[in-house]
């Protein structure tokens, strides 16, 4: 069971390491504003994402078994300190360094995904700010001399 473990927390880290990956490819998109590729990649994502979600039932299936096993386990247990519980220390090496891993593999998947929303942030400000230029409309309040409101006139000529 504790290897089972193991191999469901290889595949989880190797997953977010192509999530990882596969953020980068869309940080790439935004910046060179290629739409196609940018939907291709969220298709991708949703297929990764659906792929995370089937491991972690798996990994709480054996999670729930193993903690059957041993009555000192229970639902606030630390990461850590349940693969210390592990049989062997062969096991709690492999476990705690799996663990270290799918920790990197998370928190950079979580950097990217935080620095492609603000990309994809400013783009959508930079394409507002085109269309207000534009029409002479505002899609948002803006705001004038000491933090006031202001409204804007619509510009358009019913009588025309």
């Amino acid at each position: 069971m504790w290897q089972q473990l193991i191999e469901v927390l290889k595949k989880i880290s190797a997953v977010y390491d192509g999530l990882a990956k596969l953020g980068e490819q869309k940080r790439d998109a935004l910046v060179a504003v290629d739409m196609d590729t940018l939907s291709k990649i969220l298709d991708q994502e949703q297929l990764i994402a659906a792929k995370i979600q089937n491991l972690e039932k798996k990994r709480g299936s054996i999670l729930l078994e193993l903690s059957k096993n041993n009555p000192a386990i229970n639902s606030k247990i630390k990461a850590e300190d349940f693969y210390k519980t592990a049989p062997t220390p062969f096991l709690k090496k492999q476990l705690l360094i799996i663990h270290k891993q799918l920790t990197e593999n998370v928190e950079k998947t979580l950097k990217i995904r935080d620095n492609n929303q603000i990309l994809a942030q400013n783009a959508l400000d930079a394409v507002k700010f085109q269309l207000n230029r534009l029409s002479g409309a505002f899609v948002e309040p803006t705001y004038g001399a000491k933090g006031a409101v202001v409204t804007h006139q619509k510009k358009f000529d019913y009588e025309a």
